[in-house]
């Protein structure tokens, strides 16, 4: 008798630019893209595309990543040993759940957060534990999470959150992770991992990377996606000290990152002022968005990342509006009926000429 195979959890992909706009008969330059939390434009790096490449592309990429790793190592401020490349923040997370859980093992989260935790977490066999935000303000209960963790081996924090754009400071993250260590010397256990996901830190310019000194197996995951605006080239780092790293590392593919994308993304990690650019414009727009918005009656929810979460009345008028914007060849971010943010969208924060073409499709929609 066959058994049957079991069904793995697996992310649910977007829909392609292509597949909108054939289903709502528009052409597809018309469509804007406000679900992907990506930069409306790339930084010009033409010089690094039409140069040569060391080593050639014909041969795979040095197993060191020497160069990508230096550029790293200088701007996040950590050794080159603390550091492994990976293929965008997703590979950092999958590589840290395989790493750190087994089947049967407890992984904690706290929800409405990226759903990749959950997702790599249950097909490592692991169950998920979930632990609260408190009231509106989308707030991580600290205590909450301790408790959650107590059999835990990994405990996932997203700070910005996505989807929520809120923020938990290092000072919190730091309070947390004492109150981790503390609770498992008084039960006689090891204290778990904690992955904490800064793919939106640029926008703070605050990180827990130093934290690393006082607790060891915290792993930092950070990414050239958002503020460096390079979502394309897929590359993320997974950042521990080096004992931590070592079991991480152990996991990793080889040559996961291209030659092409290790050049960009080593001279993107060498301009700072790119991001700084990048980073500037996303917080004008975002602030002069979240205001129209107000101005609308809409219920935009504060945010520190490249994105505004809003609440609508209910479900029902968050799917209609989405609908309307869609007609309009304009992509908000849904949430599934089950999902707790099911009466809210999402909206990245784009161009100025793209926000207020957002802003007008907007003024004939109730929220």
């Amino acid at each position: 008798m066959n058994t049957p195979a079991t069904t793995l959890p697996t992310y649910t992909w977007e829909p392609t630019t292509d597949a909108l706009a054939a289903r709502y008969g528009l052409p597809q330059e018309s469509i804007v893209r406000f679900d992907v939390n990506t930069s409306p434009v790339a930084p010009d790096m033409r010089d690094v595309l039409t140069g040569q490449f060391d080593p050639a592309l014909c041969e795979y990429p040095p197993s060191d990543y020497a160069t990508l790793v230096e550029a790293a190592a200088e701007s996040y401020g950590v050794s080159p040993d603390e550091l492994l490349p990976t293929a965008g923040a997703d590979e950092a997370i999958d590589l840290i759940a395989r790493a750190t859980l087994r089947e049967g093992s407890v992984a904690v989260i706290v929800p409405p957060t990226y759903d990749m935790y959950r997702i790599v977490s249950e097909q490592r066999g692991a169950r998920v534990v979930t632990a609260p935000r408190r009231d509106a303000t989308f707030t991580p209960d600290t205590p909450a999470i301790v408790r959650a963790a107590r059999t835990a081996s990994l405990v996932w924090l997203c700070e910005p959150n996505n989807p929520t754009g809120t923020y938990m400071p290092p000072e919190r993250v730091a309070d947390l992770l004492e109150r981790l260590e503390a609770d498992a010397a008084s039960n006689g256990r090891e204290a778990p991992v904690v992955a904490v996901d800064e793919a939106y830190a640029e926008f703070v310019d605050r990180s827990v990377l130093p934290l690393r000194s006082h607790y060891p197996k915290l792993v930092v995951i950070r990414t050239l996606s958002k503020a460096h605006a390079l979502a394309g080239i897929r590359v993320g780092f997974a950042v521990a000290r080096p004992e931590t790293l070592a079991p991480i590392m152990a996991y990793r593919a080889p040559a996961s990152v291209g030659t092409v994308s290790a050049a960009l993304a080593t001279a993107s990690l060498r301009r700072p002022d790119l991001v700084a650019a990048i980073v500037n414009r996303t917080t004008v727009e975002r602030t002069r968005l979240f205001l129209d918005l107000m101005e609308l009656g809409w219920r935009p929810h504060p945010s520190t990342a490249n994105f505004i979460l809003v609440r609508f009345s209910s479900p029902a008028a968050a799917t209609g509006a989405a609908e309307a914007l869609l007609r309009k060849g304009l992509v908000p971010r849904t949430f599934g009926p089950e999902h707790p943010l099911a009466d809210c969208l999402r909206f990245t924060v784009r161009s100025e000429a793209e926000n207020d073409r957002l802003m007008e499709a907007a003024r004939g929609i109730t929220a």
